[in-house]
């Protein structure tokens, strides 16, 4: 039996980059997989990809900028497998704003995808788990930054340290349900949503990755497989009683200086 025999788990985000390799490592390990995204192409070929291996799986078409989407993301997986065991919050946004040059509506943006998305799909999770008076686990895809991050993070910084809050908050109000919810901050990750960002922002060519590698103590990024192995085991029983834990999983130190 897999670590996820079983349950149903839902990836918000998971059409792509850390949460696409999440729906894998969860389908892997005996789960029935929904992923929620924008654009139901890369969804959909998810799901083919899923389904061809062996496992049920459904794509889910939802904005998780909108509350109400994000909420019915959660409905639309209940009313086709009947509960949510397993929810993944991966969406998140990364363009770039410092204190001084953020919009209100870039701010709204980032509080909207990396907050309040997170918030209310887990409000409609966490009701489904106490309805049934049945356990069940919540990860958090939260970043490294969100202890103080670079100058041009400052929204996406201010939304996901509000994630990292939430996180802990939820873990202590729900403990007594049997109910764990966990984060994991981590560090530079190889995404696609990366290489986007690099490109736009930052004028990076091809070489990007390998000239950053360069830079890292452990010589690569971090990659989306690897992240995925570590959700899985904190949604899975394996990961025993740990809740209301945020994760360094990065290859920087926090707090160490050279």
């Amino acid at each position: 039996m897999g670590l996820l025999e079983d349950k149903v788990v839902l990836v918000n985000g998971g059409t792509q980059g850390v949460g696409a390799a999440v729906a894998r490592a969860a389908a892997r390990e005996g789960a029935t997989v929904a992923v929620t995204g924008r654009r139901p192409e890369p969804g959909e070929a998810l799901v083919t990809e899923l389904t061809e291996a062996g496992a049920k799986a459904m794509y889910v078409r939802a904005d998780l900028a909108d509350a109400q989407q994000a909420r019915g993301s959660v409905a639309r997986v209940i009313e086709a497998y009947g509960r949510v065991d397993c929810l993944v919050n991966s969406a998140g946004l990364t363009s770039r704003g410092t204190l001084l040059d953020t919009t209100p509506e870039l701010f709204d943006a980032h509080i909207a995808i990396n907050l309040k998305g997170p918030f209310f799909a887990m409000q409609a999770a966490v009701a489904d788990m106490v309805a049934r008076k049945a356990p069940g686990t919540i990860v958090n895809i939260i970043t490294s930054s969100e202890h103080g991050g670079q100058p041009f993070l400052a929204p996406y910084v201010a939304a996901k340290a509000g994630l990292a809050g939430l996180t802990r908050n939820a873990a202590h109000a729900h403990r007594w349900d049997r109910i764990r919810i966990n984060g994991l901050n981590i560090g530079w990750t190889a995404t696609e949503g990366e290489d986007a960002t690099q490109r736009t922002f930052h004028g990076a060519g091809d070489d990007w990755r390998e000239r950053a590698a360069e830079r890292l103590p452990m010589g690569k990024l971090g990659r989306p497989d690897e992240i995925a192995d570590f959700v899985v085991l904190l949604l899975s029983d394996r990961s025993g009683v740990v809740t209301g834990s945020v994760i360094d999983w990065d290859q920087n130190v926090l707090g160490g200086l050279d």
